[in-house]
């Protein structure tokens, strides 16, 4: 499993008028750790990218827990628990300093070949990478 973890600070342009993060704000938190993860790795998107794959989002769950608050500073864990295949499933978890865990997730991205935008294999630099967290 490869575990990787990020800290942000809660601007006051992510918040609504409660004073929490605006909900829809989590996607690009859990967005941040998959690119720091990848990032963990050796691999940015726009390696990715330029090697001629994407990894458009294809499903995301979220359970909110408790809101953050503008100046919070929160810390991103994001998991990989199994190799991809055509798919890469990333799971999230978002805590305040602290420790109280404010939101979960799932979000799962697809190999897509941008030669002809059909759904392909996980590129084997990226498995060879993620091996041996998996050993």
């Amino acid at each position: 499993m490869l575990t990787s973890k990020t800290e942000v600070r809660i601007r006051y342009a992510e918040t609504d008028q409660m004073g929490y993060v605006y909900y829809g704000n989590y996607a690009q938190f859990f967005e941040i750790g998959r690119v720091e993860a990848l990032r963990s790795l050796g691999y940015t998107y726009r390696f990715m990218e330029e090697n001629g794959v994407m990894m458009p989002v294809a499903h995301m769950d979220i359970d909110y827990h408790k809101p953050a608050k503008y100046d919070d500073l929160i810390q991103i864990s994001t998991f990989i628990k199994s190799m991809p295949t055509v798919k890469m499933v990333f799971e999230h978890e978002i805590h305040n300093e602290a420790g109280l865990l404010l939101a979960t997730g799932k979000t799962i991205l697809v190999f897509v070949d941008m030669s002809n935008q059909k759904i392909t294999r996980s590129p084997e630099f990226l498995i060879q990478a993620l091996a041996p967290h998996f050993a």
